[in-house]
C-alpha cells in the first residue's frame, strides 16, 4: 500500500469518530435506515457464510490475526525501532479500519433507540415495587425448582448438552417473535468459543463477534447459566447493543421456552440481579428474601459463584476495566454497570405481564 494512501486512511480515524457520534445523536436515523435497515441484511449474510460451521470462525481469524501481528513486528522490529513514527502511523491506520468495519458490521446498534421504546415499557426507580417483584420471582422459581427436583432441597442439574441448549434457545426465539415480531431469528449462528478457558479467565461468560457475526457462549460454563447466556448472546447479534436489554432478552427467550429447566435458569437468572439491587437499598430486606429461597435455588446460585471464584486471577479487573471504558465510549454510559440495569425493565415488564 502506497505511504499516501496508508496516511490518508490513518487521519481518516478522527472524522470517522466526529461523524459516528454525530450520527448516532439522531437515534431514529439510526433505528430507521442502519438497526432495521442496512443491519439485518448484513447480518442474515454472515450469519448464512458462516453459520453452518461447526466451530468458531471469528476466533480462528482472531489468532490468525494475532500471530500474523507478533510475527510481523518481530520481523520488522528493527525497522519499526528505526521509524517509530512510521510504525504508530500503520497502527493507526489499522484502527481506521477496524472502527470503520465494526460500526458498518454491528456497531451503529449501540445507538438505536432503547428497547423500552418498542415494548413501550415505562421503567421506575421504585424500591417497594422492586421488593414485591423480587418476592414474586423468588416464589415462581421455588415453584419450578420444586416441580423439577421434587425436592427443595436438591440442586437443578441442566441434562441438555450445550448443542441441545444451543437448538431450543433457537426455538425459544421462534416462540417468541410470535408475540413480538422483531425477535425473528434467521440463519441462525451461535455456536461455544474455542477461547472459552480465556473468556472465563477475563471473566466473561460469551460474546459477539461483530466480524463474522457469530454468537459465542463460553463452553466451560454450568448449564445453569448457559441458556440465557445463548440468549443473551443471539439478542446481540439480532442489533440489541445494550448489555442491560441482552440480559432482559436472554431472560425473556429462556421464561417463554415453554421448557421447565429455561424457565428456571431464567427466573433464577433474573432473580439474582435483583436481589443484587434490593441489597444496596437494605441488607435486612435482602436477608428476609434470601432465607425465603429453597435450598436448592441456593445451591444453584453457589455453583455460579464456586465457577467464577476458582477462575479468580489479578488480570480480570484489568479486561474488566477495559471493557468498562469500551462500553462507556459506545454510548452505554453506566459502563459494565448497565448489565445491572436489566432490573428496571424486569419490573415494567412485569408490571404489565405479571408473574
Amino acid at each position: 500500500m502506497k505511504k499516501h494512501l496508508k496516511s490518508a486512511i490513518a487521519i481518516s480515524l478522527l472524522p470517522q469518530i466526529i461523524l459516528v457520534k454525530w450520527l448516532g445523536s439522531h437515534t431514529d436515523w439510526i433505528e430507521n435506515y442502519y438497526s432495521d435497515g442496512i443491519y439485518p441484511f448484513v447480518s442474515k449474510v454472515f450469519r448464512t457464510v458462516f453459520g453452518w460451521v461447526p466451530f468458531s470462525v471469528g476466533d480462528i481469524l482472531y489468532l490468525i490475526l494475532g500471530i500474523l501481528a507478533i510475527t510481523y513486528v518481530y520481523r520488522n522490529r528493527r525497522r519499526i525501532w528505526k521509524n517509530k513514527l512510521l510504525f504508530m502511523r500503520d497502527i493507526v491506520m489499522v484502527l481506521a479500519i477496524a472502527y470503520f468495519t465494526f460500526h458498518l458490521m454491528w456497531g451503529f446498534n449501540y445507538y438505536r433507540e432503547p428497547l423500552r421504546s418498542k415494548l413501550q415499557l415505562t421503567e421506575t426507580k421504585d424500591y417497594q415495587e422492586l421488593v414485591d417483584f423480587t418476592r414474586r420471582l423468588i416464589q415462581k422459581t421455588n415453584e419450578v425448582q420444586f416441580k423439577i427436583t421434587k425436592d427443595t432441597a436438591k440442586i437443578v442439574t441442566i441434562p441438555y448438552t450445550q448443542n441441545k441448549i444451543i437448538e431450543k434457545s433457537i426455538d425459544g426465539y421462534g416462540q417468541l417473535s410470535e408475540k413480538y415480531s422483531f425477535f425473528t431469528y434467521e440463519q441462525p449462528s451461535a455456536k461455544t468459543s474455542l477461547f472459552s478457558t480465556t473468556l472465563t479467565y477475563m471473566g466473561y461468560a460469551g460474546y459477539l463477534n461483530p466480524f463474522t457475526n457469530e454468537a459465542q457462549v463460553n463452553a466451560l460454563l454450568p448449564n445453569f447459566r448457559f441458556p440465557v447466556v445463548t440468549g443473551h448472546e443471539i439478542g446481540h447479534q439480532l442489533g440489541y447493543s445494550a448489555e442491560n436489554e441482552t440480559n432482559f432478552i436472554g431472560y425473556l427467550v429462556t421464561v417463554n421456552s415453554g421448557d421447565d429447566y429455561f424457565k428456571y435458569t431464567g427466573y433464577a437468572y433474573a432473580l439474582g440481579y435483583c436481589l443484587n439491587d434490593v441489597r444496596r437499598g437494605d441488607s435486612e430486606i435482602f436477608n428476609n428474601l434470601l432465607g425465603e429461597l429453597n435450598g436448592g435455588v441456593q445451591l444453584n446460585f453457589q455453583e455460579m459463584s464456586n465457577f467464577w471464584n476458582s477462575y479468580e486471577n489479578p488480570m480480570e479487573p484489568v479486561f474488566k476495566s477495559i471493557f468498562n471504558s469500551f462500553l462507556k465510549a459506545n454510548n452505554q454510559s453506566q459502563g459494565i454497570k448497565s448489565y445491572n440495569a436489566v432490573v428496571s425493565l424486569l419490573v415494567a415488564y412485569h408490571r404489565e405481564n405479571p408473574l
